[in-house]
């Protein structure tokens, strides 16, 4: 009887990770990976399902195992960063500075000026991959602490530059 129970956590646990990257494939239009991961996940979730629900050790474990999916399927999809991001990066910090020192550390900005309620502003964007977001907010952080930040998910890139050595072909 455990090895039933066991069975249906892990069965679950699986399959609901699978959705939660199936989901981002899909936002992120990788539709290949997204059909690939699906095939599968409806395998494991039909073996949990018809996993005899009327007990309730059973039905425990499915649920157990979903909530547990839903939380591994988030870290995964931290861990894997995929895609890329635009950070928009508003300071009161000197334009030109803080845009040279973002580059020297390999991002690349694309900066405007303009005017908050306090006065003159600077706007920094950067497109970023996800796995380099940690570093560009801990460099934001020590040029400036008082920056406003917002970083946004990208669906599609063309042109321009990611990181100083790195130039995305125009198709």
């Amino acid at each position: 009887m455990f090895t039933t129970y066991a069975f249906i956590f892990i069965a679950r646990c699986l399959d609901v990770s699978m959705a939660t990257i199936r989901t981002i494939m899909v936002v992120r239009g990788k539709k290949i990976t997204a059909a690939f991961i699906g095939f599968f996940e409806i395998i494991l979730y039909v073996l949990a399902v018809l996993s005899n629900l009327d007990n309730i050790g059973n039905v425990l474990s499915y649920a157990f195992g979903f909530a547990t999916g839903n939380y591994l399927g988030v870290i995964l999809e931290e861990k894997m960063a995929i895609g890329s991001v635009l950070a928009q990066i508003i300071t009161k910090k000197e334009e030109t500075e803080f845009s040279n020192y973002l580059r020297e550390h390999d991002f690349g900005v694309t900066s405007t000026l303009g005017e908050g309620k306090e006065g003159k502003i600077s706007i920094l964007k950067v497109v970023s991959d996800r796995k380099s977001l940690y570093k560009l907010n801990k460099l934001v952080n020590d040029f400036d602490p008082n920056a406003f930040t917002t970083v946004s998910d990208i669906r599609n890139l063309k042109g321009g530059y990611i990181k100083r050595s790195k130039l995305i072909k125009k198709k």
